[in-house]
């Protein structure tokens, strides 16, 4: 089976992430696509010296903030989502439908997307990432 991504780039938007997550997540359930397309989450800080600063000040504060104000707490940790798309040989239609449908949602326009087709420059870089991802 082929696999294709679709990243997408929230810079700092969290919230308009979580509603893609969401929206996958349902799209997921309600066509009942099981393992053929998941998503992971990536957050970069955007600048590290910045953010262990800020860490080691108050780590406990910062837990609480993250638990009560969502996206506030970490203005500079840049959200990008991987969406893998496993479809078998034979459901190429299907395929083509999803890699036509997703960038066009509402959560997905507001992002910078980067279609990977298996067989591109970067592929193998970006299929060791989403393995890495938790």
């Amino acid at each position: 089976m082929a696999h294709d991504f679709l990243i997408f780039d929230f810079g700092t938007n969290e919230e308009v992430a979580q509603q893609a997550r969401h929206k996958v997540e349902g799209w997921t359930q309600g066509f009942r696509l099981g393992k053929k397309m998941l998503l992971k989450f990536e957050r970069e800080a955007a600048d590290d010296s910045q953010e262990s600063g800020k860490a080691a000040e108050k780590p406990a504060a910062s837990k609480k903030k993250s638990a009560t104000k969502g996206d506030a707490a970490e203005p500079s940790a840049k959200v990008r989502i991987l969406v893998r798309l496993d479809f078998s040989d034979h459901e190429k239609l299907s395929l083509q439908r999803w890699l036509d449908r997703i960038p066009a949602e509402e959560p997905f326009k507001s992002a910078k997307t980067e279609i990977i087709r298996q067989g591109q420059p970067g592929f193998t870089e970006t299929a060791e990432l989403f393995d890495s991802l938790s």
